[in-house]
């Protein structure tokens, strides 16, 4: 019998005037004074998360404003008003709850009601909880009553997520937001509710249950619940057994697992790991929580004077200050990524463990690369930091061909063309047929930190450009042409030396009239250029070894255009 009589904690300790609620000084002044000076509102809406207190507020509100000895605006809960609709026994106050009971002929029947004036008392109250799962004819339905309403009539309106509601019903209620309760204001009604029920629990237990309610009294009632049911008969409930019944891990654990990632220590950190989980711990809380310790870590290494607004007692937080004292921020937040996304991928997973696993050593991994980003980085910040290294790579080597052109056997003289192709004949050199000169640098060219926008376009369009050549020699010259980048920005436009002699040197040991033909034609392909991509652009002519591929010393920026990663934009980081 008693079994059957037995109430849960948040329900027999439910709130029954505005005195007894906790954390809504605002909210219950407001009320009570209107309830006092006879300024009703006909609609209100009450916004918060889970277990704030919002229906208990609305049940104290009908009660009140029909109440027959208002004390103060509270109901005396002894008139028969009160009685009546405490037993909910009274017709006058109707409860609707919106998430089972939402199709338009619910509504129709509350409107139906609304026209019949109280039976007894002087309101008419419809609490509707979690309003927002109405459907949109149940809104349509409800709107012209609730704009209009008899005098005798007030809607509550109650939900978690008031963004769903059309704004035609938020602008025609009051509007109360229920926020987190904070975890002193829990933990002091705990220790209320727990005196009442003559249970003997630590204080270390009292802020766990409290902080792990978040911030919802009725949370915190409810893990009170459990853990006086499973101490049941066992004297003093210890901070031990409460992470024992609610699958957590104590704060201290969390320090060692983070100074074994911060150590590299993944031996270590996968101990750890292994321990908690042969204590039977719940290992999606385990991960929720380390997060959590990793926040809380993280505002202590930027200010340590955030300590007061953190819910740590003082033997953690001097330990965790240390902590932040011998981290970086950047390694912190970085853990704060990795462990972050593990939820989401544990969640639904066979393997939790495996990948909690591989979690673990990719962190420790990353705390052993000084300065690497880590395996958690997305696939585009790991090219951005191959990028950063290939450019090193290039300036060095570019420093190099310079030194060693600069420290050669001595310049090659001035081809045929003044900013064009270079060729081994000295400048006093006399006649005979010319040989073209393998313009190749020593070192092979490689890809280029970021291709100008300019130049992109030009390798992309190359055969359209190429073939609008005149007919002849150039035109078979440049549709067969491979392009790279100079190490200036210049275009460099490599010819075969089957095609390109023909048209680079048929003119050479000519009159200077012939000779600057093929100038002139380098500086129309410039000016055409240029009118294409809107900038200017310099341009190099160079002739390919026989026998030698253009990809033993250039970049062939036509042949990325083929595998599609000329289209890659890649944004580097000064």
């Amino acid at each position: 019998m008693a079994d059957q009589e037995y109430l849960a904690l948040y329900r027999k300790y439910r709130p029954v005037d505005f005195d007894d609620v906790r954390g809504r000084d605002a909210i219950v002044r407001t009320l009570k004074n209107q309830i006092i000076s006879g300024r009703i509102g006909h609609s209100y809406l009450f916004c918060g998360t889970r277990g704030t207190g919002k229906t208990t507020i609305a049940r104290i509100f009908a009660r009140a404003v029909n109440c027959e000895n208002q004390r103060d605006g509270n109901p005396c809960g002894e008139c028969p008003t009160c009685r009546a609709i405490l037993a909910d026994a009274n017709l006058n106050v109707t409860e609707l709850d919106a998430a089972s009971n939402n199709s338009v002929d619910d509504i129709r029947a509350i409107v139906e009601q609304v026209e019949y004036s109280p039976t007894q008392g002087k309101y008419r109250v419809f609490i509707i909880d979690e309003v927002h799962m109405l459907s949109n004819a149940a809104f349509n339905a409800l709107l012209k009553t609730l704009e209009e309403p008899p005098s005798y009539a007030i809607f509550i309106l109650a939900t978690t997520e008031p963004n769903k509601l059309p704004v035609t019903i938020l602008s025609r209620c009051q509007r109360y937001d229920f926020g987190r309760l904070s975890t002193g204001i829990i933990e002091g009604r705990l220790r209320e509710v727990a005196q009442m029920e003559s249970l003997e629990i630590e204080d270390k237990a009292f802020r766990y249950i409290a902080g792990a309610a978040d911030g919802s009294l009725r949370d915190g009632l409810s893990l009170l619940d459990q853990c006086n049911a499973f101490n049941y008969g066992s004297g003093l409930l210890t901070y031990d057994r409460t992470l024992e019944i609610l699958g957590a891990v104590d704060a201290r654990v969390f320090g060692d697992l983070y100074r074994s990632i911060h150590e590299g220590d993944v031996t270590k950190a996968l101990s750890v790991l292994d321990e908690i989980l042969l204590q039977g711990r719940e290992l999606m809380q385990f991960v929720t929580d380390f997060t959590w310790y990793l926040r809380n870590l993280m505002l202590l290494k930027a200010s340590e004077q955030t300590a007061g607004s953190l819910d740590i007692s003082a033997d953690n937080l001097q330990e965790m200050i240390k902590e932040a004292r011998m981290s970086d921020m950047e390694e912190i937040m970085r853990c704060i990524r990795v462990f972050s996304a593990l939820p989401d991928l544990i969640r639904y997973s066979p393997n939790r463990r495996i990948l909690t696993e591989m979690t673990i050593i990719r962190a420790c991994r990353s705390a052993m690369d000084d300065g690497a980003e880590g395996e958690e980085m997305l696939p585009l910040e790991k090219i951005k930091n191959r990028v950063r290294e290939m450019e090193n790579r290039v300036y060095n080597n570019e420093r190099s061909i310079d030194r060693l052109e600069k420290e050669g056997p001595g310049p090659a003289a001035a081809g045929a063309f003044s900013g064009g192709i270079r060729d081994d004949r000295s400048a006093a050199g006399g006649g005979g047929t010319p040989e073209a000169s393998p313009a190749s640098p020593a070192v092979k060219q490689e890809l280029p930190p970021a291709l100008p926008e300019e130049i992109k376009k030009i390798v992309e369009n190359w055969s359209k450009y190429a073939s609008q050549a005149p007919p002849g020699s150039r035109r078979i010259a440049l549709t067969r042409a491979r392009l790279s980048l100079g190490d200036q920005g210049q275009l460099i436009i490599i010819f075969d030396k089957e095609y390109g002699n023909p048209y680079l040197y048929q003119r050479r040991d000519k009159d200077e009239a012939s000779r600057s033909r093929v100038d002139e034609d380098r500086r129309e392909l410039q000016a055409f250029l240029q009118n294409k991509t809107g900038r200017a652009i310099e341009i190099e002519y160079r002739v390919l070894d026989r026998g030698r591929r253009i990809t033993d010393n250039y970049v062939d920026l036509l042949s990325l255009v083929d595998s599609g990663m000329i289209r890659m934009d890649i944004e580097t980081e000064d």
